[in-house]
């Protein structure tokens, strides 16, 4: 008795072709998971691993500094308590202290702290030596002709990231506009190719924020993983990813398994080791392993957690180009105190260290 395939042949060819075009660029990914490498010159140049060289001398243990200089941002929603109460330009004081290099916003408001223009925060950031990296957007609300999102306002969102001087433009939203089937991603990933190129024109590039559930399975095709549609059917030169790695791990422990039950394992690294040019951003979240807990993880500061981020960053380090193209936003949705999480996670990134070779 023959078993029908559930697994779309033209999406897995698509995703075949994409996956050899990143070979290339991830050339001696499998060696960098022994984390032995030269050191790249570029990372020579600071070696307490700090954006700006504020205070806090790190310096702990030997060895070359995982984190590049200056790529070490934060995304702002871990601190929206602060912002909404104290403002922008107290957060970015202490943000510059902890020596933080990037910013990635979610929303260029700041509540009860008064009104701010999109001209007057840039200038803030700058003058806290805070780069903006990217920012996070709504995709769609299709019953609000007015909402502030890429399918409804995409030119004054363009606007406004321009303004700001972004680089990046993306949305934390998942692709799910038009359901949960196979066809319903590819009208998704539509969506974003028309984004990415709009982005593109104008200088930046559009991405997309995983969370969890995008490494779920198709419920038309039990067997096809939907983050795998999303990749086969954008264009890798309009549209690209923002890996969160802790909410990557948690689908790792909840979508190890196909719809209809087959074993589907996989490694979040491997996805960009396949193709590292499609993630120039990566939010960096901590866990501590909980297999109880639905996602296999509790949520807490960066360095309190299980994720071996010494591993994860220096394998991405050794992709072509990778200290130079990659940014490395650290974020906790809900911390106990957004501003001693901040310390801490900049404390701990920055005191990672690898050999020298």
């Amino acid at each position: 008795m023959s078993r029908k395939k559930s697994v779309d042949p033209e999406l897995a060819a698509k995703l075949s072709r994409r996956n050899m075009l990143g070979v290339a660029a991830g050339a001696g990914a499998a060696a960098a998971l022994g984390l032995a490498a030269a050191t790249p010159a570029a990372a020579t140049a600071r070696q307490d691993g700090r954006g700006h060289g504020h205070g806090h001398g790190h310096g702990h243990g030997k060895g070359e500094p995982v984190l590049t200089p200056g790529h070490l941002g934060i995304q702002l929603y871990s601190l929206r308590d602060k912002v909404n109460s104290l403002g922008f330009a107290k957060v970015f004081e202490e943000l510059e202290r902890f020596g933080y290099d990037e910013i990635e916003f979610a929303g260029y408001s700041q509540g009860s702290a008064g009104a701010i223009t999109i001209p007057q925060l840039r200038k803030l950031a700058r003058n806290h030596g805070l780069r903006p990296i990217g920012s996070h957007v709504n995709y769609a609300d299709d019953n609000n002709p007015d909402a502030y999102s890429f399918a409804q306002n995409l030119e004054k969102v363009l606007d406004d990231a321009q303004a700001m001087g972004l680089k990046h433009i993306g949305t934390a939203s998942g692709p799910w506009r038009h359901g949960d089937t196979v066809d319903a991603w590819k009208r998704a990933a539509e969506d974003f190719n028309t984004y990415g190129a709009a982005a593109r024109k104008r200088g930046m590039k559009f991405y997309q924020h995983n969370h969890a559930e995008e490494f779920s399975f198709a419920s038309d095709q039990p067997g096809v993983r939907l983050y795998d549609v999303l990749l086969a059917e954008t264009d890798p030169k309009l549209v690209y990813l923002e890996m969160d790695i802790y909410w990557a791990f948690a689908a790792k422990h909840r979508f190890s398994q196909t719809g209809d039950g087959r074993p589907a394992p996989f490694d979040p690294l491997s996805y960009v080791l396949k193709q590292p040019d499609r993630y120039p951003l990566f939010h960096v979240k901590d866990g501590v392993k909980n297999e109880e807990a639905r996602d296999g993880y509790d949520m807490v500061d960066v360095g309190d957690g299980d994720i071996d981020y010494k591993k994860f960053i220096s394998a991405v380090n050794k992709t072509h180009n990778g200290r130079r193209d990659h940014h490395w936003q650290a974020e906790h949705d809900n911390p106990v105190d957004s501003i001693l999480f901040a310390e801490k996670s900049a404390d701990h990134l920055h005191s990672l260290r690898e050999r020298r070779h």
